[in-house]
């Protein structure tokens, strides 16, 4: 208790991208359009998967789920960003900022969790086709989804109640444009050794684990299509995986140099470009990544668009 009667900080102040008034006008409608274009095509992949039969099936079903959870992890950084652009006030209160790095936690190893899903599904598909249907049924895949929430909220429970037990006594200024872990700790003066231990081994876990069961997943995979002896039967395998690829290379990228790196390379800079990839430039690039490398993808949005009301002769 001691600890906290010296807590002075109320409340922090984002630093942002930039200080430069004509920078951060530009920046502002940049990533105005990203954050729409992000709710936009995610929706539009949640609603060509719910509206299609043809897609009710647990690649799809996991892929709707992330798509959603793309919005809502968007959602917990960039609007509160593009509100401090137009009322000029960078601040955010304690509380406030306790709450974005809840969620933030909370989404971004949602999001580990469902891609590490997607790949045991396409190597359950792949290596295991003619016990498909009875390996991943719609139970697993409600399970295995539930499963990711859960593992997730306990996740970021733990991190923001360890976060809260600590004392804010140098500055308030966070260079960064949302409440992250690493920048705050920067600005706590009381003793931080258990919630850095927590990071390196529970925190760790929902983005080492999923990872970890991918790469054993895709070499499997790689391995059961090398054995196929048509080339034809190679590249529809192959075709099935690459957009989940894609993915995750961008989304594992990106982390592993943000928070796997040695310290010493760290900067501010460059630790803010990381984190606008994978935030807000992923979660904006998952739904052309999957439309556009996927045939039944594309003619469900083509008929989800193409579609006309129903009142119309």
């Amino acid at each position: 208790m001691a600890a906290r009667n010296y807590t002075e900080i109320s409340e922090f102040l984002l630093l942002g991208l930039s200080e430069d008034p004509g920078e951060q006008r530009l920046l502002f409608l940049l990533f105005l359009s990203m954050y729409l274009v992000t709710g936009l095509g995610n929706l539009l992949i949640v609603l060509a998967i719910v509206t299609d039969a043809r897609l009710h099936t647990p690649m799809y079903f996991f892929l709707a789920n992330l798509a959603s959870v793309d919005v809502c992890f968007t959602t917990t950084t960039v609007p509160k960003m593009l509100v401090n652009h137009v009322t000029g006030r960078r601040t955010i209160s304690y509380v406030g900022c306790l709450t974005q790095m809840f969620f933030f936690i909370w989404f971004i190893c949602i999001d580990s969790f469902l891609l590490g899903a997607m790949a045991y599904d396409r190597y359950a598909a792949i290596c295991h086709p003619l016990h498909y249907a009875t390996t991943m049924t719609p139970l697993v895949c409600v399970l295995l989804v539930g499963a990711s929430w859960a593992g997730a909220l306990g996740n970021a429970l733990v991190h923001t109640v360890l976060m809260a037990q600590l004392s804010f006594c140098a500055h308030n200024r966070v260079p960064h444009f949302f409440c992250d872990v690493s920048p705050l700790l920067k600005l706590v003066c009381s003793d931080t050794s258990l919630i850095n231990i927590t990071l390196n081994t529970v925190g760790a876990l929902p983005l080492f684990v999923p990872f970890m069961g991918i790469l054993v997943s895709y070499s499997n995979i790689f391995a059961a299509v090398l054995r196929i002896p048509s080339r034809t039967g190679k590249q529809k395998a192959f075709s099935t995986c690459g957009s989940h690829l894609s993915v995750v290379s961008l989304f594992y990228g990106t982390l592993i140099g943000v928070y796997f790196n040695p310290t010493s390379l760290h900067t501010a800079q460059k630790d803010t470009v990381a984190a606008v990839m994978y935030t807000v430039v992923t979660p904006m690039m998952n739904p052309f990544i999957y439309s556009l490398r996927n045939k039944d993808m594309k003619g469900a949005l083509a008929a989800l668009v193409g579609r006309k009301p129903a009142f119309t002769r």
